[in-house]
Order: structure tokens, then C-alpha cells, then sequence
């Protein structure tokens, strides 16, 4: 899971150009939304395409997301259980 974690970070970083930001700069179990990334609605929706594009998984369910999208490492867990990693 900790290699999954740290590609996550590079690719989450390289689709939504979080300049100046490295992937020590952010810790799995941190919010990307609100206090801590600071993501917002549109970064939501990139997140959306990464998933789809780099691991072949939509969420059928939008009240899904914010479950699925609340940390690094819940995005990682998703993708680990619907086997794709």
C-alpha cells in the first residue's frame, strides 16, 4: 500500500499542477479538501478522471466521493479493493 500511496501523491500532483508542492509535503492521512490540501470541487472532478484514466474505476455513486477522496490513503484503499493497484 505505501508504494501505491507514494504514486498516488506524484500523480496527484502532476494532474491538478500543485506547484511547489512535493509528495513529502503531504501526508496520507491528511483532508485534501478543506483544512488540508485545500482541494476543491474542480480538483474533485480531476481526481474523478485520474481514477478512471490510470486505474479503470468510476464511482457509480456520488455520495461515494467524499468517502473515497477524503485522504490519500482512503484513495489508495478504494483502489486496493476493487483490484486495481
Amino acid at each position: 500500500m505505501d508504494a501505491l500511496i507514494a504514486k498516488l501523491k506524484t500523480q496527484i500532483i502532476e494532474q491538478l499542477n500543485l506547484e511547489g508542492v512535493s509528495p513529502d509535503d503531504i501526508s496520507p492521512d491528511d483532508s485534501l479538501f478543506g483544512e488540508g490540501l485545500g482541494l476543491d470541487s474542480i480538483d474533485a472532478l480531476e481526481l474523478i478522471v485520474l481514477l478512471e484514466k490510470n486505474y479503470g474505476l468510476k464511482i457509480e455513486n456520488p455520495a461515494d466521493g467524499k468517502k473515497i477522496f477524503a485522504t490519500i490513503r482512503s484513495i489508495a484503499e478504494y483502489i486496493t479493493a476493487n483490484g486495481k493497484a
